[in-house]
């Protein structure tokens, strides 16, 4: 069987040590922050992430820059050169047009590759939801599966694949556009909390709130309570803006509740923190439904 590579954008929020074992290639994506651009590396080798969160915290804005189809060919150009065919899993295009570069990106060096193989695949995820899938993926790989039933498996899981999270200030969604100045405000005032996830098109929809934070946080197990299938087998990630403390909490519920034994936890890295903010809890998990 021909050997193929797995690739992924650094939206997956993978720490970088489990990165490497799982012997991906992950294009860095951009983002800029004190008028300065940075490429988002999972080792935060040109920003940490707590520096970056510290920034946004005193009152500075992070802007993302959209990737385009050079800075994909750049990262697969060398694979192809070594014959190794392509899986690329990338960010959801409900949020980004990685995805979209990513294809105008496979379509041009198919054309300059004819023999090789490059398959690219839209998550519809994003943080450690992308990251996940990715995980998964690479497991199938290592039991032997093909390119094209890796890819099928992405495409048939993706939807499965459970996003849910909360955040500790509405401000950062409203500057982003997901609520509005009036919800931000009053919800605000009153410790409201937002509980989240991503739909079946890849989108940031808001499903209900909560009282105040541990409320919120809770909220997030329970809905893996109600979607998840066989919890105590899984593999549970979580990721956070720059809250160990509570994606912790969350951590500790999940085992409780369900016996998992594997829950990993990782930064929200700064391309999707720019938009979430300090406080962000997200969950991930495999279910029945989205």
């Amino acid at each position: 069987m021909r050997d193929y590579v797995i690739l992924t954008d650094s939206s997956c929020d993978l720490p970088a040590e489990m990165g490497q074992q799982l012997e991906v290639t992950v294009l860095p994506l951009t983002f800029q922050i004190q008028g300065k651009e940075y490429a988002n590396y999972l080792d935060g080798r040109e920003i940490g992430f707590h520096e970056f969160y510290e920034l946004i915290r005193s009152g500075e804005q992070s802007v993302t820059s959209a990737v385009n189809m050079d800075s994909w060919m750049a990262g697969m150009r060398p694979l192809l050169e070594e014959g190794k065919d392509l899986l690329v899993l990338a960010f959801s295009s409900g949020l980004s047009n990685t995805y979209n570069a990513a294809q105008l990106a496979a379509k041009e060096l198919k054309g300059q590759y004819p023999d090789r193989r490059i398959y690219v695949v839209d998550t519809l995820s994003a943080s450690l939801g992308e990251g996940l899938l990715v995980y998964l993926a690479v497991e199938k790989k290592r039991q032997g599966l093909s390119l094209e039933e890796v890819r099928d498996f992405a495409e048939q899981t993706k939807l499965h694949l459970c996003h849910w999270f909360t955040v500790d200030d509405l401000n950062h969604l409203k500057r982003g556009g997901r609520v509005s100045p009036t919800v931000a405000l009053v919800g605000t005032m009153l410790g409201i909390k937002p509980v989240m996830h991503m739909d079946n098109e890849g989108h940031l929809i808001k499903v209900g709130t909560a009282k105040g934070r541990p409320a919120s946080l809770k909220a997030l197990v329970d809905r893996m309570e109600k979607l998840a299938v066989e919890p105590r087998r899984q593999t549970v990630f979580i990721s956070h803006g720059d809250c160990p403390e509570d994606a912790g909490r969350v951590a500790e519920m999940v085992k409780k509740r369900f016996g998992c034994k594997t829950v990993m936890l990782n930064y929200v890295g700064p391309v999707i923190g720019a938009h979430s903010g300090p406080g962000t809890v997200a969950l991930f998990f495999l279910g029945r439904e989205r």
